[in-house]
């Protein structure tokens, strides 16, 4: 009797090892996983039980690969789109966590994130489209829009000179986008350091990343209509110029961005094609081209932050690379949470 107790107990433990072995992970989009052999891996480890960096390794190995080879190749076509992912990346993180809501298209119903005043004109979405679509190729309904996007800013980063970090997958894709959210989370280019940095400070970021984040900059682009408050509308009256830009600078600028115009287009610093330190460089010689740059030095902190970063390159690659490993893991989708979009631009 005793003896088929035992037997009976251990034919149960090896039938519950069989189901845990047959079944999917609870956060596995696809495919099922490897089997269980002894001493393989287990599931996905986890950053903060949320996020993994090899989260697709049991459904999409190929993930990361695809994303970096797509992005070289969109480099290579026009390297200053290294900017438009970064921002891409910041601005869908900044709104209600890195959901990919940023790139799903307005309806007659809804304006979306990408048609608010802080998302004006907005780079890169077509080229996203690209990824996602070479990824459905292989492993459809199995990569978020959202993970892609934080791919592409890291590896847009390393493609023109700047630094690398880990990336933990995992996110789903938001149901929800709207243009409000954007204007109302996003940092408008005309703040001062004090704004800044409690806008900063609502996501959990201190004032010196908030600093060190202001240095994408160093690859980027943007039109007109975010320069004008600087030029010909400081601290909202007419006509008035930024006492703190340098007043040579202020005639380029002009030149670039007659008054009224929105739509041109003006590098933010002079190696805007490759992510070295000149953007702070440039602020330090009063040559910001946002209120929100030069307001970087407007106090003793926010000079000896920059003049520290300007003198050791090294020291702002890693901080920066922190923080963006910070801002990539703000309030995920997760789980069963949101879907897995089919096309970035639209929801299931």
């Amino acid at each position: 009797m005793a003896s088929s107790r035992s037997n009976l107990c251990v034919l149960s433990v090896l039938l519950l090892l069989a189901a845990v072995c047959e079944a999917r992970w609870p956060w596995a989009s696809a495919p099922t996983p490897a089997p269980c052999v002894e001493g393989a891996a287990g599931p996905p480890k986890s950053v903060e039980a949320i996020l993994s960096e090899d989260f697709y390794s049991y459904t999409c190995p190929q993930a990361t690969d695809i994303v970096k080879k797509t992005i070289l190749s969109i480099l290579e076509e026009n390297r200053n789109l290294a900017g438009g992912f970064l921002r891409l990346h910041f601005h869908d993180c900044w709104v209600n966590g890195c959901d990919g809501s940023l790139l799903i298209n307005s309806t007659a119903d809804n304006q979306a994130e990408r048609d608010g005043f802080t998302n004006f004109l907005i780079r890169g979405i077509p080229e996203i489209d690209r990824i996602k679509e070479a990824l459905e190729e292989v492993c459809p309904n199995t990569v978020s829009c959202a993970d892609i996007l934080a791919l592409a800013a890291r590896d847009a980063t390393v493609g023109v000179g700047g630094p690398s970090w880990p990336v933990f997958l995992g996110r789903r894709d938001s149901r929800v986008s709207l243009a409000l959210d954007a204007d109302t989370n996003l940092p408008f280019p005309s703040l001062n350091f004090t704004e800044l940095v409690k806008n900063f400070a609502r996501k959990d970021f201190t004032a010196r990343e908030m600093i060190v984040l202001s240095g994408s900059h160093t690859i980027g682009r943007t039109h007109c209509n975010g320069i004008g408050p600087n030029l010909y509308n400081y601290t909202g009256i007419d006509d008035l110029t930024n006492p703190n830009l340098d007043p040579i600078f202020a005639m380029v600028l002009k030149k670039q961005c007659p008054k009224g115009n929105r739509t041109n287009i003006v590098d933010m610093d002079r190696t805007n094609n490759l992510f070295d330190t000149d953007y702070y460089k440039g602020v330090l010689s009063h040559k910001g081209v946002f209120i929100s740059d030069l307001a970087l030095i407007e106090n003793t902190f926010g000079l000896g932050v920059v003049t520290e970063l300007v003198a050791s390159s090294s020291s702002f690659f890693q901080e920066f690379a922190n923080a963006m490993v910070k801002m990539g893991n703000l309030t995920p989708l997760t789980g069963t949470d949101g879907e897995i979009r089919k096309h970035c631009q639209f929801i299931n």
